[in-house]
């Protein structure tokens, strides 16, 4: 029960906060300064409370402001989306209390400035085409507002995931990754899930959510419900599944099934909670502290963020000799490149298809403090063919489902797309990706180059059509 004391400053803070919202509503006030100012009036209340009883004092962190909270929802003046929006400011300060001020109001700037709104996590299963999807078949314990951080979003089969733990480490933030996972492989995948959740870095338990896809003519065997799989805790001692795994010994390879790489692209992307997605393969690996800066920029939204064209972010892609470190800076970076340990992305592969514009002098520029534009790109001309791995939103292109790894240009279509919606390529300055050591280089593969002729003749006769009458033709863009 509260005392006649309590009741007083209860109701004071309920006539502050009505004054605030009403402030807010009819002057067009700051949100943020609203949200201090209020969160100070609890504080200073609450200590004087705890001066006058120290027995039965009040919680200065969360009980005040989210009192006042729930008593002003309750107000039927409350009708304008102003004042419920700065309710909901309130109220996600108080529950994000472990953040600092500085990070605070860098987050609601953020959300001030996307208009996002939040995407429910839930498990379900659904048809996808010709595959079965498992969305959010297995969660990460940490959920994400719309505006608070980007979500890395991936695919990949489970010989892969041993990247998982390296990329996580330099990200620091929610992944999204889609699993192809048909028949037998299934098991192994969900053991290696398994594994990397008890076994390796608490870190994946926090931020990794797993869906897993599969054709709808190669089922597995068993498929366990969402909150019947992985009940028993993995051995550790046991080898990783996914160690030396060779493509012989996979489903997919004995069933001579394609890698159909766009369809987990697409599942990955589409089941983020954030705004800001980085849709990349699990192989490159972020350079440090990608959230934060990133945000941070938006947050400020200036110089070429203001322009209305549609936008995303692309990032410098390289990669690094077999035995070398991967480079923590741009400044780290310099060198190594300089001295022939890092390359720019596929050289000895299609040096075309990852071309950034303006690459010689972003390469020539020093690191400097924050995260800026470096220069506002298109796709057109000289990078005709650049297939960019960028930062950007549900509200993009998606990617082409009936392209597969094996085929090539899986994101060319993409590509498309972009260029005649007039896209501007805002290229970032102090961040990159950079690829699993080992620099690849060009090998004979008669199979996969008769695949992609095929992917060509599928894209040209076909997709491009259809593409022309989506999006329509504009000078300069091309598949």
């Amino acid at each position: 029960m509260f005392t006649s004391r309590r009741i007083f400053y209860l109701k004071f803070l309920i006539i502050i906060g009505a004054v605030y919202v009403f402030a807010y509503i009819f002057t067009n006030h700051n949100t943020s300064d609203i949200i201090r100012e209020l969160q100070q009036s609890g504080r200073n209340l609450a200590a004087l409370d705890r001066q006058q009883n120290s027995a039965d004092q009040l919680d200065p962190a969360a009980g005040n402001v989210q009192m006042v909270q729930e008593e002003l929802v309750i107000i039927p003046t409350m009708k304008s989306e102003k004042a419920l929006e700065a309710l909901n400011l309130v109220s996600y300060n108080e529950s994000s209390s472990n953040k600092d001020d500085a990070e605070l109001i860098t987050l609601n700037k953020v959300r001030e400035v996307t208009k996002c709104l939040d995407k429910p996590m839930h498990p379900k299963i659904q048809q996808r085409g010709d595959y079965w999807v498992l969305y959010n078949y297995i969660m990460a314990d940490k959920r994400y507002k719309c505006h608070e951080s980007i979500t890395y979003t991936t695919h990949a089969d489970y010989s892969f995931l041993d990247n998982l733990v390296p990329l996580l480490e330099r990200w620091r933030g929610p992944i999204s990754i889609a699993l192809h996972a048909p028949g037998s492989d299934f098991a192994v995948t969900i053991d290696s899930i398994g594994y990397l959740r008890d076994c390796t870095s608490s870190l994946i338990r926090e931020f990794v959510t797993f869906h897993v896809y599969f054709s709808t003519k190669h089922v597995p065997k068993q498929v366990p419900q969402h909150d019947k799989v992985l009940q028993e805790t993995y051995n550790c001692s046991l080898s990783p599944p996914y160690f030396n795994v060779s493509n012989d010994q996979m489903y997919k390879s004995h069933k001579k099934l394609l890698y159909p790489v766009n369809v987990g692209r697409n599942v990955a992307r589409e089941m983020a909670q954030t705004h800001f997605v980085l849709a990349s393969d699990i192989e490159l690996y972020p350079s440090p502290n990608v959230i934060q800066q990133f945000l941070k920029m938006i947050s400020e939204n200036k110089g070429p963020l203001l322009k209305k064209n549609p936008k995303v972010f692309p990032l410098h892609l390289f990669e690094v000799g077999v035995n070398q470190q991967i480079p923590d800076n741009k400044t780290m970076l310099k060198e190594m490149l300089d001295n022939g340990t890092a390359v720019p992305f596929h050289k000895k592969l299609c040096p075309g298809c990852h071309n950034v514009p303006k690459s010689k002098e972003w390469r020539a520029a020093k690191e400097n403090k924050g995260l800026h534009v470096f220069h506002v790109g298109k796709r057109n001309g000289y990078y005709i063919h650049w297939e960019p791995i960028f930062i950007g939103t549900h509200s993009d292109p998606l990617y082409d489902e009936r392209l597969s790894w094996e085929g090539k240009s899986d994101k060319m279509t993409q590509g498309y797309a972009l260029c005649v919606l007039d896209y501007d390529f805002l290229i970032l300055d102090n961040v990159f990706l950079v690829h699993k050591p080992g620099i690849k280089v060009y090998k004979k593969d008669p199979k996969r180059a008769l695949l992609a002729a095929k992917t060509n003749q599928l894209i040209k006769k076909i997709i491009f059509p259809e593409l022309k009458a989506l999006y329509g033709v504009k000078k300069g863009c091309a598949v």
